[in-house]
């Protein structure tokens, strides 16, 4: 017992942080006093006690006395006197070391990826790496041992566009490996300067997502005619690779674009050309380079062009509702007074911010102001009014003094939301960009054709898409629908006539309530049917799938693309290049696929 005492006593925390005060060698108790190694004192204690050696330390060394309470790990527990517990305790117990940085340092161009990726996402100036603040903020970074620096200007410059290259070439090795790609294009002008914007989408194949990314937003010069984005087109998709892997091209319903796609669309192939014989022309080298220039434009060859579903829609929703509000005189009376009336609070409470305080002191909310580029702002900017009651509105109106409304007024304004909620919720749907395939487009036509009573617009606007096989096609190889929307048992035997298995195990859910309840279908017993199981192997590629949904419905991804062109070329920055506006463009929307911090 004796000895397990003095071995407690000599392991204990408070006796190695006196070992530093005594002899290694020698006793460092005895059954009366110690002494102190500094000081030469000793120090007298009781068996079993150390509050004398704990004060000693505590007033003539306070650095050793926090030391030994605070840093050093408590022993473990069990009984003095049992001998299992004293053979559990370590022979040497762990220092702390204290050289090395409490956060891990990084290295200097991982520094700079991260300022680039700070510049890019937040669409910061490049002249942000020059501020005083900035760089005072980036010298509390530790680099290896000393503190971090931020590049300059042009240093900084180069360094994106180093990260632009490597981001491209990613991207190219990216589409390279996908077999099927759609893309969708728009030109954007703002600030007096045109550019032309281009989208990239497709399916990956290892786990049926969508994906995207922008390839390019380049300053168009000169007029839009058919024939320069025809050119400017082929180019951008030469560039990529992309000439024969485009399934299609999305754009909206510009009478520029549809020629364009109309004229540079290459001839159908025929079937009897396989088993014509090649034949033999020769040609005079002089009169190739002599005519080069005019067989230019015959080397154009653009994709299968597909209309914007979105802007379609809309041309529903707008044009072709209020052609037919305006073909009966009590409607169009009522219709016109009531919008007329909704237009002067927008127009009041936009312009005057007493009006706006007015407005949002009564309702506690401001009024939505239609937007003309802004598909459904109009729907909502009413569905707002109409949710206000007529006192509280005339109120608004008498102290902002403009007409009243009345009751026929806002009950006209609350039927028109009633009805127009089918069409809104579509156009929502079909201007999606992550889960929204090119089969989403039939199954929403169907449903709205269902639930609204503007059976003969979508018909003559849709009529393309809702004769297309291919669209039939999407629709059904995707789970999501399979055949469950299909109510006409003669497109029914059309999709099963085209040999389409259905997997009927697996279900790919809706990403929200209000398209669960828009796609609200009749399960049919004779989809389980197992008539189409010859095909099943041929379907398990995915080949058929990946090709026909790999467009989206609408061109809005591209519009996305521009939006953030706004927030990145404002009126402080009209001194920055065409060239490096696209790469910071570019960089922003591809920041998460391609650019690694």
């Amino acid at each position: 017992t004796s000895q397990s005492l003095l071995h407690l006593r000599t392991h204990s925390p408070l006796c190695l942080h006196l070992s530093d005060f005594l002899p290694q060698q020698s006793a460092l108790f005895s059954d009366i006093f110690d002494t102190c190694r500094v000081y030469k004192k000793r120090i007298s204690y009781r068996a079993g006690s150390t509050d004398n050696m704990h004060r000693h330390l505590r007033t003539a060394h306070p650095s050793k006395q926090h030391a030994s309470t605070n840093l050093v790990g408590k022993e473990p527990e069990g009984n003095v006197g049992d001998s299992s517990s004293v053979d559990a305790i370590p022979a040497k117990q762990r220092k702390l070391d204290f050289g090395q940085p409490a956060a891990q340092s990084i290295t200097q161009p991982q520094l700079h990826r991260l300022i680039v990726r700070y510049v890019v996402e937040d669409m910061k100036p490049i002249s942000t790496v020059e501020s005083h603040a900035f760089r005072q903020l980036i010298s509390h970074i530790p680099v290896r041992g000393r503190a971090g620096k931020a590049p300059y200007r042009k240093t900084f410059s180069s360094f994106l566009d180093q990260e632009y290259a490597n981001m491209e070439s990613e991207l190219k090795n990216t589409l390279d490996m996908v077999e099927y790609i759609s893309t969708t294009e728009d030109i954007w002008t703002v600030h007096n300067k045109s550019f032309l914007g281009v989208t990239a989408h497709w399916i990956n194949a290892q786990n049926m997502k969508c994906e995207k990314a922008a390839m390019a937003c380049r300053r168009f010069l000169g007029r839009h005619t058919y024939d320069s984005i025809a050119s400017e087109l082929d180019n951008i998709n030469s560039s990529h690779g992309l000439s024969f892997k485009i399934t299609s091209t999305v754009t909206d319903n510009g009478s520029n674009f549809v020629k364009a796609f109309k004229v540079y669309q290459p001839p159908p192939e025929s079937d009897d050309s396989e088993y014509e014989e090649d034949e033999v022309t020769f040609v005079s080298i002089g009169d190739v380079l002599q005519n080069g220039a005019d067989d230019a434009d015959d080397a154009i060859s653009l994709p299968p062009h597909q209309r914007c579903a979105s802007h379609t829609m809309n041309l529903i929703s707008c044009t072709d509702v209020e052609k037919w509000l305006f073909s009966e005189a009590a409607t169009k009376t009522i219709y016109r007074s009531a919008t007329t009336k909704c237009a002067g609070l927008w127009n009041m409470a936009s312009r005057s911010t007493v009006a706006a305080e007015i407005v949002e002191g009564i309702i506690a909310k401001k009024p939505l102001v239609p937007c003309t580029t802004r598909w459904n702002s109009f729907y909502y900017a009413l569905e707002r009014i109409s949710k206000i009651p007529v006192v509280e509105l005339n109120t608004i109106s008498s102290t902002l003094q403009l007409k009243c409304f009345n009751e026929r007024e806002h009950q006209c304004i609350r039927e028109y939301c009633a009805v127009m909620k089918p069409l809104t919720v579509a156009l929502d749907i079909l201007q999606g960009e992550d889960h929204c395939f090119y089969a989403t487009l039939l199954p929403t036509l169907e449903s709205l054709m269902t639930k609204t009573l503007a059976i003969k617009n979508v018909k003559t606007r849709f009529a393309h898409v809702l004769g297309s096989e291919d669209a039939l096609l999407a629709a059904v190889t995707l789970p999501k629908f399979k055949l469950r929307w299909l109510h006409d048992q003669a497109r029914k035997d059309l999709a099963k006539a085209l040999h389409i298995h259905i997997e009927q195990n697996t279900y790919m859910p809706t990403n929200s309530s209000k398209e669960d309840e828009f796609f609200s279908f009749e399960e049919n017993e004779d989809i389980y049917a197992t008539a189409e199981g010859e095909v099943a192997e041929y379907l398990k590629s995915g080949k058929l799938s990946l090709k026909l949904n790999a467009a989206t419905p609408s061109s809005a991804p591209v519009e996305r693309l521009v939006s953030l062109g706004n927030l990145i070329l404002t009126p402080k920055r009209n001194k920055l290049s065409d060239q490096k506006f696209e790469k910071l463009l570019l960089l922003r929307y591809n920041l998460i696929n391609y650019l690694v911090t």
